[in-house]
């Protein structure tokens, strides 16, 4: 993965716009909080294969940055975004790591379905 460049990652959300997709989302911080300091509190999401279309994709911020996809029934947010990239089977791969490299949030975009 690299450094997002947010002219970059428009260009591919605005190709993936109104296109079915398949969408990969999780966050974390339970097993680097709570692991080291338990009075953290451990909290993350995850889904996985939840397809929608969306008609708006944008990036914004300074860095660490937001997506936003705007669908027929609401918002898709995620934030706290640093690198990417197209892998080898298009799709568009997003992550957020912290400053030691932890994965800390994940959007994916593909128009076939994860493995499971």
């Amino acid at each position: 993965m690299e450094k997002i460049n947010p002219s970059l990652v428009q260009e591919e959300l605005n190709k993936l716009a109104g296109e079915p997709l398949y969408i990969h989302l999780e966050t974390t911080n339970g097993a680097y909080a709570s692991h080291n300091d338990k009075s953290m509190l451990s909290a993350g999401a995850f889904i996985r294969n939840v397809k929608l279309q969306y008609k708006i994709g944008k990036i914004t911020g300074p860095g660490p940055y937001r997506v936003g996809l705007e669908t027929e029934m609401g918002w898709l947010y995620s934030e706290g975004l640093t690198e990417w990239e197209i892998d080898e089977e298009g799709r568009l791969l997003l992550a957020g790591h912290d400053a030691v490299g932890r994965l800390a949030i994940a959007l994916e975009l593909s128009k076939t379905p994860f493995r499971k």
